[in-house]
C-alpha cells in the first residue's frame, strides 16, 4: 500500500488493520514508526492519527476493533476529526439478524419455537469479532474455539457456515444443531447473515461459492465504519482546498 500512496500521491491516506498492529503499543512499534510513519513523512504526508475504532461504535452488531491511520497532505491534515461514535443502546444480533432468522425458521409451530429460543440467547448482546475468513483460521467457519464459545452463548453455531436457503432447503443441522452431547447451539449464519454481521446491507452480494464468499466477508472493513471515517476525510478535504 504504502507503493501505491508514493506512486499515486492522494491526499489522503488510510490504513486499516488488526488492532494488534497498534495494541498493546509498543509490540509493533518499531514497524509502525520505522518503517510506516517514516515512509508517510518523506512522501510529504502528515500523520493525523492513528486509534483504534471499535465496529459496534458505529451500528454493527460485533465488537470488531481495528487501529486505522489517517494521514495527509499538510493542507488538509489540520482539518480532519474522528467520527463521534453513536449513542444509545448497541445493535445485538438478535436485532440485526431477525428478519432472515425469521424467515428461515418459518411459520410452522416447531419454527417459531426455535426462533423465539434463538432470538432470546442472541438478544444478549453483540456478535465477536468475525474471523475465519482466512486459509489460516480454518475458511469458512466463525473462528477458533474461543470464537465459537462465544457465538454459542448467542445461539449460533460458529463450527461451520450453512448454505444459501434460497438455494437448499433448510435441514435440522441448518437451524438447530447439537453439539456432541446432543445439546442444541442453534442455527448456523449463512455467508448473507454473516456479510449483515459486517454491517453490509441484507441485498448485498458476493462473488464465488460458499467458502469463497466467505472469506470476502470474514475479511470486510465494515461499510459502516468506512463511511463514518470517510465522511470525515472528505470535510477535511473540501476545508483544505
Amino acid at each position: 500500500m504504502l507503493d501505491l500512496v508514493s506512486y499515486l500521491k492522494p491526499k489522503a491516506v488510510m490504513i486499516e488493520n488488526v488492532r494488534g498492529l497498534l495494541e498493546p503499543p509498543r509490540k509493533f512499534q518499531r514497524y509502525r514508526d520505522d518503517v510506516i510513519k517514516t515512509r508517510l513523512l518523506a512522501e510529504g504526508y502528515v500523520i493525523c492519527d492513528w486509534r483504534v475504532v471499535k465496529a459496534c461504535d458505529y451500528g454493527v452488531p460485533q465488537l470488531r476493533p481495528r487501529s486505522i491511520l489517517i494521514a495527509m497532505q499538510p493542507q488538509f491534515a489540520a482539518h480532519f476529526t474522528w467520527p463521534t461514535p453513536e449513542r444509545g443502546e448497541q445493535v445485538t444480533v438478535a436485532k440485526a439478524l431477525a428478519p432472515t432468522m425469521r424467515k428461515r425458521f418459518g411459520d410452522s409451530s416447531a419454527g417459531k419455537k426455535a426462533y423465539a429460543r434463538w432470538h432470546k440467547a442472541a438478544s444478549t448482546g453483540i456478535a465477536p469479532t468475525l474471523v475465519g475468513g482466512s486459509k489460516k483460521h480454518g475458511g469458512a467457519d466463525l473462528g477458533p474455539t474461543r470464537a465459537r464459545a462465544a457465538w454459542r452463548k448467542l445461539g449460533i453455531d460458529a463450527r461451520s457456515v450453512a448454505d444459501d436457503p434460497e438455494a437448499t432447503k433448510n435441514s435440522a443441522r441448518d437451524l438447530y444443531s447439537t453439539d456432541k452431547d446432543g445439546q442444541p447451539i442453534g442455527p448456523r449464519l449463512t455467508v448473507a447473515q454473516a456479510a449483515i454481521i459486517q454491517g453490509f446491507p441484507a441485498h448485498w452480494r458476493f462473488a464465488g461459492r460458499k467458502t469463497t464468499a466467505y472469506r470476502q466477508v470474514g475479511n470486510a472493513f465494515p461499510p459502516p465504519v468506512a463511511r463514518a471515517v470517510g465522511k470525515h476525510i472528505i470535510a477535511a478535504l473540501e476545508k483544505g482546498n
